[in-house]
Formats: C-alpha cells, structure tokens, sequence
C-alpha cells in the first residue's frame, strides 16, 4: 500500500510503505533530517517517530518554528527532571509546562533546593543531552500506567493520571531509565537539547491551590541558539536592575508587609508621583466630557447577584456582614455607576452620558499571585463607564482610542499594540447578542484605521474587549486600558432612558480605563524609567545643596524661590561633603542638583547639574527656569501645575528671583 505526503510547498512523494516523519524527513534530505524536532501531520503535532499510515499533509518542525522552540523547552523541562532524579532519588515530580520563554518543573522533595543544587542539576543536565538518549513514545491502559508510577514512588503522577478524562490516552515519554506523563510530541533524543539555563527555585502549591501542600518549582529557559539566550538572559538582568519593588525602597516610594498582604504603603515621594498621575488623569476626565463620580466601598450582595458578578466572580471577592445583611466590598466599579443612571429620568438627549471615578476595588488574589505593585488586592482604578445608544458605540470608541493613544504617548509609551478579546466560555447573555458586541468594536477598530489581534476566549463575561498593550523601554508587553461593549448588566440593574419615540430603552455601557490599575500603571512606569522619571512625573525635580556653612541663607532662598514657582525643591543643608551629597541625590535620580557655593552667592546663581552627571555650570535663576520649562515642552509635557502656581506666587510678593 503506497503512500503519498503532500509538503508544505504542494509537492509531494510517495512510499511504498507506511512512513514514519523522520523517515519523510530524511526522504527530503539530510540537512532537514538532522534538524527534524517533529512534524505537523494533517494539522496535528506529532514526534518525529510517528508512523503514517495512510495519505497525509506533512510538516517538518525544526527549531525555526515557533511549536519547534516549544518543543525543545518541554523537552528541557523533561531533562531538568531527570537530572533532579538522577541526584535526588528522593525527589517527586510532579508536572512541568512550557512557559513564556522558559520552562518549569515542580518537585516534592524533603528539604529546599539550594543555589548550589540548582548548578549542580544543570551540570547533570548538559552531561545527560551529551549522552543523547533515544526520546521513545509508549501508550499504557490507565491502569498499568497508575501501577507503574506508584511502584517508582511517583504519588503526583499517579494522582494526575487518575484526573484525565476517561476516553483520553495515557501516555508516557521516556529516556534512558527516565519515564515522564506527558501528550508530547518530544525532540528525538536529548542531544537536541543544546542550550539552557536555570534561573531559580520558588515555592508552589500543589494543584494551584493554598489548601494544597508546597512544592519546589525550578524556572529554566532554553533556546535554539546560544546568542537568542544570552540576549533573554541579558534582558533580565536589565528587568532585574529596573525592578519596581527593589527601586520602590531605594527611592523611598512605597513598601508592603505580611500584615497587609496585597496592599500598598506609600510613601511621601510615591504618594506625589501618584498624585501627578492621578490629576493628569482627571484634567483628561474634565478635557473629555466625564464627570468624576464616587460610589460606596460596600454593597449589598443581592446587587452583585443581579449584576451577574456573584456567579462568574465570587470566589475573588472580599465579603462583610452587619445587622444581619452581606455585603461584598466592590471588585468593580460599573454597578456603582449604574445606580447612578439610575438615580433619575434619563433621556436620549442625555447621551452619551459619561462617569468617571478613581475608584478603589478589592480583589481577593491567591497570595502566592501576588508581586508588588503589579498584582495587588487593593488598587485604584481611572475607571469610566459611557451610556449610551447602539449608533453611539463606534464615535465614542473612536474617541477614546485616540484620547488612550495621546495620553500613552505623554507617558512616554510610542509602541501600542491593540488586541480584542473575545467572547469566554463562562458568560452571560446569547451568542446573537456577543455577536453584536463584537461586530461592534471591530467596526470602530476599522473605522480608526489600525491594525488588532483576535483574543478568542479571553473577553470579559458580560462583554468583549479592545486591549492596549504598552511596550516599555526594554521591549516588555504590558496590558493596561481596555474598552468593553456590555449589553447586559444595565439591563439586570434597571437602567433605562427615555428614547426619541417615547419609548423606554437599555442603554449599551461601555467600560473603559485608560491606564487601569493606578497601582499597576505606576509600577511600570517606574521600571520603564528605571526609577528616572521625567521631569513632570517626578518626586523631587530639584534639589539645592551648599558646599559650607556660609552659604546657608542663599540655598534656603534659592529653595523657596523655585517652590514659588510650583517646582517640587529640598534643600539639602547637611553638614556633608559636597560630593557625598552628589552622589546621594544622583542615586536618588533627581533630575537636577543646584550647588550653591561662595562663588554662586555672589554672582546671584547656582551650579546646575543635570540626571546622567552632566555639569552645566553656573546660571541665573531666570537661566535655569528656562531650562525647566524647555525640558517640559521638549517632551511634549502636559501642562501641569509646575511653573503655573509660581507665577501667582511671585505675584503676591515674596522672595523675587524671577
């Protein structure tokens, strides 16, 4: 019985015989045989030792391919295994996926793995792929395949198997006396597995789940090429050195604490960074039609039951109870809003109508998701929500599209890429009406004129989404506003409006947060800038220091002078070397250092040094103000309250420089 594969590039071969992939791949040539991972047989990935039996379409994968890359990363992780066991015997494994850029393994062992464990299993890694073990399939019944992993002591991997599906097939994958669960498909043998690193160990819960014991899981990443993984491993450290939670205590901005897991100390210099994005925000609020609102912290559950909230997010919500009633503290803000619609007779000629609130939310997040500012329990959201028509959805989307994209690029953020996610598997309302939605968002997409990717299954469960993905300054992808068509919950809540024919009508309402959580927005803004914020954004914009005692009354002058003129000043005024006091205020990235010296005092001027340890000499006051003011208008600033409260200052008299 022949058999004929047809290639990617339409041509095909026939064989005499069933086939094997890496048999076709040979048949092709030697240079694609040696390179072969696995292949792609009808659409299905499969191992390079798959038998066709009968005509098929036939893909090669190498590490040129995306699923190639993949598979040399589950294959590590496989490795990773077996080294563990090879030096551990002890150790359990339990599972380890692939991951963006890496992989993961998680272990049960006696004690944690220590730094010099992690070089040592490495080390065994590379010496197992030098000894390019045979990868080999084999399919076992359920039940003999229970057996075999608790005769090896393999509690996990039993339990694990004993969860699959009835009708799935069970499957092992195995290299020399290393046997491993898994789908597949795998490299061919282990020396294809050339380039990889450990990077560390955590703690994990089994399963996911707190209830659960803690297990040890070890992060690798691996890659084709040597050259693609010392660039990752370079990328971070750079994420390393820029890290907002080691940059947050070494520029005083904030801290967190076992007893407010989740939850966010501010310090003074974060807390005025926040208030500079917090009122840039709001001036954008007033700039575009919204009206800042404010709703209560706690609601009565049966108005999370009608929103559809209590079915579809429950499990993250934080619950209190008094005089015999439950309350939820809000996850969300939107069912506040629509109590507000709801407050009076709405009508057509009311819409668009737009809310706006800094809205504080509480979301019960598993402890072990929980990073810094990143991933909090208690955050702040630019939360809007928009009533309107059916015909109004595609101008205010567009309208907000290009407001997010001006008020991204402010912050420094030029490269966006816009994502529209589409309907989950856990929703409300019919498919007519997710069709609508949908259909909604991409004619405004289209009608912007830009270009998305489709999310399907990753859509809000009342509505789909447009996502803004921001790349910062060392090439991360971090997901911030978003724009959702909702259909449903005004209409479980109530809302109505008055429509031109006097009937009455649900309004659409449309969710939209620009920056998102403020918390989380701040964070990445800080490992954007590395902690060096510009200008406007940041803490502390200028600090004056003396070189000697005499020159104590100047500096103070030269303080309140600028703070005058709304610029956020310190004095420093210690009794401190001058290049002691530098070097402090350069750590702490302070855009500019005024050093005031006899020479300064009497010519009226200060010594400008400027972020990055450049001298600009000695100015005038009136010199360095046009400095600011050139520096903010360069970075196409927004207009802020620095320079505009000083010139109010300066008119009611005070110290006069300007």
């Amino acid at each position: 019985m022949s058999v004929v594969i047809t290639l990617p590039d339409k041509s095909q071969k026939t064989f005499d015989q069933p086939v094997t992939v890496a048999e076709v791949a040979a048949a092709i040539g030697p240079g694609l045989a040696r390179a072969a991972l696995a292949g792609r047989v009808n659409g299905r990935l499969v191992d390079t030792s798959y038998r066709i039996e009968s005509d098929a379409e036939v893909a090669i994968v190498t590490d040129k391919d995306p699923e190639g890359l993949e598979i040399l990363r589950h294959s590590t992780a496989h490795l990773l295994a077996h080294a563990v066991k090879e030096l551990f015997p002890e150790a359990q494994v339990t599972i380890g996926p692939v991951i963006e850029n890496g992989f993961y393994y998680d272990f049960a062992y006696k004690r944690p793995f220590t730094p010099e464990d992690l070089q040592a299993i490495e080390k065994r890694m590379a010496e197992i792929a030098r000894r390019d073990y045979p990868v080999e399939r084999r399919v076992l019944p359920r039940e003999e395949a229970i057996k075999f992993f608790r005769d090896q002591g393999e509690e996990y991997k039993a339990r694990i198997i004993e969860a699959i599906p009835a009708d799935e097939e069970i499957s092992l994958y195995r290299q020399d006396g290393f046997a491993d669960l898994c789908r597949g498909p795998h490299v061919p043998s282990t020396g294809k597995l050339k380039v990889f690193k450990l990077l560390k160990v955590a703690g994990a819960y089994w399963r996911g789940d707190a209830r659960n014991e803690m297990l040890q899981r070890i992060y690798g990443t691996a890659w084709a090429r040597k050259e693609d993984q010392e660039a990752y491993l370079k990328a971070l450290e750079e994420a390393e050195r820029r890290d907002h939670r080691r940059l947050g205590r070494s520029l005083d901005l904030f801290h967190t604490q076992d007893e407010a897991p989740g939850m966010v100390f501010w310090h003074p210099k974060g807390w005025t960074v926040w208030q500079q994005v917090e009122q840039y925000l709001r001036r954008v609020y007033v700039e575009n039609g919204y009206q800042e609102v404010r709703c209560p912290q706690i609601l009565d559950v049966s108005l999370w039951q009608r929103s559809g909230h209590w079915d579809n997010f429950h499990e993250n919500m934080f619950f209190t109870a008094s005089e015999n009633r439950q309350y939820a503290v809000k996850p969300m803000n939107c069912p506040g809003h629509i109590q507000i619609f709801n407050s009076a007779l709405r009508s057509y000629r009311d819409l668009p109508l737009r809310y706006g609130e800094f809205g504080s939310c509480h979301r019960n997040e598993p402890s072990g998701a929980l990073h810094g500012l990143m991933r909090v329990r208690a955050f702040t959201q630019d939360d809007g929500h928009i009533f309107c028509t059916p015909e109004q959805i595609e101008p205010e989307v567009v309208a907000f599209h290009r407001l997010a994209l001006k008020v991204y690029a402010d912050f420094g953020f030029d490269d966006i890429a816009i994502k529209l996610a589409l309907r989950p598997e856990k929703r409300l309302g019919s498919d007519e009406v997710w069709d609508q939605a949908e259909e909604a968002l991409r004619a405004a997409l289209a009608a912007c004129g830009v270009q998305w990717e489709e999310l399907p299954g990753e859509g809000a469960f009342y509505g789909p989404k447009i996502e803004y993905h921001l790349k910062d300054s060392i090439g991360r992808s971090w997901q911030c506003g978003t724009m959702q068509v909702d259909f449903m919950m005004p209409g479980r809540l109530g809302a109505e409006y008055v429509a031109q024919d006097n009937t009455r009508k649900t309004p659409v309402m449309l969710h939209r947060a620009i920056v998102g959580s403020l918390e989380r927005f701040i964070g990445i803004l800080i490992e954007h800038y590395a902690g060096a914020f510009p200008l406007w954004l940041a803490p502390v914009q200028a600090v004056v220091m003396n070189i000697s005692e005499g020159q104590l009354a100047y500096a103070r002058e030269v303080g309140e002078a600028l703070r005058r003129r709304g610029l956020r000043v310190e004095c420093d005024l210690r009794n401190e070397k001058i290049t002691y006091k530098i070097r402090e205020h350069s750590l702490q990235k302070v855009p500019f250092q005024l050093i005031v010296g006899d020479k300064e005092v009497a010519a009226r001027k200060v010594a400008v040094r400027v972020r990055g340890n450049q001298d600009l000499g000695a100015m005038t006051l009136e010199g360095f103000w046009d400095l600011v003011e050139r520096e903010l208008a360069d970075k196409g600033v927004p207009n802020g309250d620095c320079g505009s409260r000083g010139s109010q200052e300066a008119a009611r008299g005070g110290p006069q420089f300007f």
